[in-house]
Formats: C-alpha cells, structure tokens, sequence
C-alpha cells in the first residue's frame, strides 16, 4: 500500500530517526537511512531536538550525494533542551520559528524541508500566529508542506484555515486507539493525512518485552506501571496468538494492522539499525482481512487495556507540556 493525498506519494512507512543521536553508531544510521531510501521509504522523521541537532546533521551526512527529491525530511521544532539533554519547555512564538529553520537547514544541508511543524502547541499563543509565521517560509521557499503534531481537532481545524495542513502526526498504536474518535474524522474531512508514531507502543508490542525490562522514559508511562503490566504483557500474548498462525512476529502484525487503516496513513518504525529496518519492512507483506482486523482488535480491547500509553500532560503558564 501507498500514501496517496495532497498530491504527493510516499511510502507506507516512514522512517523515525529520532534515536539515531549515538556518535559511536555514526556508520550503522546513515546506512539504515539509505537502505530505506533504496527500500522505497523517502519520509525521514526527525526534530531540532533530537540530540541537539545531532540527528539532523546525521541525516544532513546520509543525503550528500543524494538527490535532494530522493528524501521527504520531516522536521519538527520547539521543545527548549538544556545541555544535559532535559527538556524543559516549549517555544513557538512566531519570532524564533526563523530562527529555528535557518540551523535545520543549515545542519542538514538542504535549501528547504518538506514538512515543518511545530512539536506542541502552545496554548498561551493562538494557533494562528504559530502557522502564520510557517506559511510565511512557504511562501519564501524554505517550506514545501505544514504539519501539526499532538493537537487537538479544533486545533487542526483552526491551522487548516489559515495554510493547508498536509500531515497530523499522532500517537496511534493498539494500545492508543484515541485518534480514532475525533483526529482521523477531522483529517479526512480536510483531506489531511495522518503519521502515526508510537506504533509498537514504546516497546510494548515489540514481542520480547518483559516484566523487568525497565527504562528512565517507560517508568513514566502508565502502562509499565506495577498495577497495569502484568494485565498488558497478559494482552500482547493474545496478539502473539494470532501473530503465530500468520507465521509472522508481534510487530509485524501490529504495523500491519496499522498500514491496514486507510492509504492516508504513514506509520512511523523507529529502526535505528538495518536489522530492525528488515524486519519491519517485512510487515508491508502482511495481508489482513476484515475478520483478521476483527480478531485483532479483540485480542486488545480498548476496555481491557491498563494506564495511559503516554505520560502525563501538564500546563504551565498555557504551556503544554510532559511531567
């Protein structure tokens, strides 16, 4: 399957190369990063963020000598990072949004981003001077398409109004179906397409989590809370059930059930190494029927499932932001 909408064409998948930040796995990234283009897979997801601009300058190394066409580089702006690589707020006042476009382009090494869109939005300033301000790069040049991510669908139709919108980009996986309610009607009402991150559930549906498997960013998401793992491992075994008869693993038949919502999704793999890039790409082969999508569903009922998949939003002073 492949994305069709707003005249452009992209693969199904679109590469996420937010943990590609490790100078010591300089060489494996950028080789990941062109076995998806040669695979077909043009969309390169990053931020200004990621690594302090550090994945922006890895991706800026894997294109020189590349067609500039060849890659759809998706850039998102506006979290504030302190050295320690802590993030501790939002910025997308219209006055910084140059700014920040004048060192992505700079770090990698491009005349213009496909697709810019601020991380967050900040409640504290209206949404239309945020996108104002990229439409302005857009008429410049600097700019080919706008984006929103973590939005709201009144959010996304205020944005709408003022520039078309070409992609939201949300959390969406089995284990948070919320977009379902009120983002994917709005977008296919506009005509906007969706990118969809988180798919395997920040590792849940890798099929080889365990209970005692633990991180800094997991221990702040409710779902691997104490009182709701057992419950959701207990979940993923029903998946791998139905993953088994399909001779295929739990992330395959989660991104393939993902890939199997609409042609106007581009879902996010986060392959940092070409194993896992392989892997991932062998999901485009999984067929699923109505009856499969079905089992699927009721393998994860939304009702069953324990805690939050995303940790807790907080406001500051209108800002919107993680705990």
């Amino acid at each position: 399957m492949t994305y069709k909408n707003n005249e452009l064409e992209l693969h199904q998948l679109g590469l996420g190369c937010g943990g590609m930040i490790h100078e010591d796995q300089r060489k494996e990234y950028i080789a990941t990063i062109h076995e998806a283009l040669d695979s077909g897979i043009h969309h390169l997801n990053t931020g200004d963020f990621y690594g302090s601009g550090k994945n922006e300058m890895i991706i800026g190394e894997a294109l020189k000598g590349q067609k500039r066409e060849s890659a759809f580089i998706s850039v998102k702006f506006g979290i504030l990072a302190a050295p320690n690589g802590s993030m501790y707020g939002l910025d997308v006042r219209p006055a910084t949004i140059k700014n920040y476009i004048t060192y992505s382009l700079k770090r990698l090494n491009v005349d213009y981003i496909d697709l810019y869109q601020p991380a967050r939005i900040d409640l504290g300033i209206p949404v239309e001077e945020t996108i104002g301000a990229i439409a302005d790069l857009v008429k410049a040049g600097y700019v080919r398409h706008i984006g929103l991510s973590q939005v709201d669908s009144e959010t996304v139709k205020r944005a709408h109004a003022v520039h078309p919108i070409s992609f939201i980009e949300m959390e969406y996986s089995l284990f948070n179906r919320s977009i379902e309610k009120e983002i994917v009607p709005t977008a296919r009402e506009l005509g906007i397409g969706i990118v969809a991150f988180g798919a395997l559930a920040h590792g849940l549906l890798s099929g080889t989590w365990s209970k005692n498997q633990t991180s800094a960013y997991a221990s702040r998401i409710p779902l691997f809370a104490d009182k709701n793992i057992d419950n959701n491992l207990g979940l993923v075994e029903e998946l791998r059930k139905i993953a088994n008869e399909k001779q295929i693993t739990v992330p395959q038949l989660a991104l393939g059930w993902l890939s199997a919502q609409g042609n106007d999704f581009i879902t996010l793999i986060g392959a940092s190494r070409r194993a896992t890039l392989h892997d991932s790409l062998k999901s485009v082969d999984v067929k699923l029927s109505a009856e499969d999508l079905k089992r699927i569903e009721q393998a994860i009922p939304e009702s069953r499932i324990a805690g939050s998949s995303f940790p807790e939003v907080v406001y500051r002073n209108g800002v919107r932001s993680l705990q």
